[in-house]
């Protein structure tokens, strides 16, 4: 029996019909979660291998039946997902059917106030999805306010970053999310009513930073290119224009699509095969799923076909 399913997962059907299990395939969920897409790849009879650095999530994810038995259908990686390609050749498999990515924080993390990430209840500044340190309290509370500023800036693309950072430098120590998103919005001079509050971009940022995201996301689609065999079938889903950005390129470079900065140029060297083949468009969810799932409103999926064409020697 497939466990049930506490969230929505984003845009479902269309994840599943960029990967298109089959019986017996082996499919990576590089971003187990509540296992939204792994319950789905499991009912049409693949084998899942989930990664989660998250210990809540393996820890629920040890109750399905489907981790039981001699030949369990679904195998659990308590590791990141910039790790695939170790830890798949540790299982004796060097290559996967299929690979999704739902890139950014869960809503099993954003639900739970203790966890930090979300500003709409008060909970402990923590914001690491591995439960380590250092976490968001850490950084806010001793980082240089030059450093801080360029994280907002970077990775929230905060155009008051100094501002911010400098409020958050006076108010320390900040120890609750609730009291880090006051500081912002009093910085920014934030009115209630107001269509969007701009802690938002804050807290966006220091996630990020704290977690190391777009770092493991440079790796994550670096392994799976490595990882997937020919035919096999990349989807990613991302959350903000940061992700999309490095989603697109990644894939655009690696179908060769990417244009060259003249064509009056000489060439300098030979164009490698493609890599990978039938880039999807940006998919973004349908107006009936939004009213199902608000929080989908902001989720871009691209999808990607593995080539014959050799991985690049750097790849993972």
């Amino acid at each position: 029996m497939i466990a049930p399913a506490p969230h929505i997962p984003v845009l479902l059907d269309e994840v599943i019909d960029a990967l298109d299990p089959q019986p017996g395939d082996v499919i990576i969920d590089a971003t187990f979660g509540a296992g939204g897409y792994t319950r789905a790849i499991l009912e049409r009879g693949a084998i899942v291998h989930a990664f989660d650095r998250d210990p809540d999530a393996i820890a629920a994810g040890r109750e399905w039946p489907e981790t039981q038995g001699d030949t369990p259908r679904l195998v659990l990686h308590p590791r990141r997902f910039s790790e695939m390609v170790e830890e798949m050749a540790e299982a004796g498999i060097a290559q996967v059917d299929g690979i999704t990515l739902d890139i950014g924080v869960s809503s099993m993390q954003l639900d739970q106030a203790e966890r930090g990430f979300a500003f709409s209840s008060n909970g402990p500044l923590d914001m690491t999805m591995s439960r380590s340190r250092p976490n968001a309290a850490d950084f806010v509370n001793e980082a240089a306010e030059a450093d801080i500023a360029d994280v907002l800036y970077k990775y929230g693309e905060e155009r008051q970053s100094r501002r911010v950072a400098r409020a958050i430098v006076a108010a320390r120590p900040l120890t609750t999310t609730g009291e880090l998103a006051e500081v912002v919005r009093k910085a920014l001079r934030y009115r209630p009513g107001d269509k969007k509050d701009p802690a938002t971009r804050s807290f966006q940022a220091i996630r990020i930073h704290v977690n190391g995201e777009l770092d493991e996301l440079d790796a994550a689609l670096a392994a799976s290119e490595a990882l997937l065999k020919e035919g096999g079938r990349l989807a990613v889903v991302s959350f903000h224009s940061l992700e999309d950005r490095m989603v697109k390129t990644f894939l655009r470079d690696a179908a060769n699509q990417n244009p060259r900065s003249s064509r009056h140029l000489p060439e300098t060297q030979s164009v490698p095969s493609a890599r990978f083949g039938h880039l999807s468009k940006a998919i973004r969810p349908s107006a009936a799923e939004l009213d199902r799932n608000p929080r989908a409103r902001s989720a871009t999926l691209r999808a990607a076909i593995r080539t014959a064409a050799p991985a690049r020697e750097n790849a993972a």
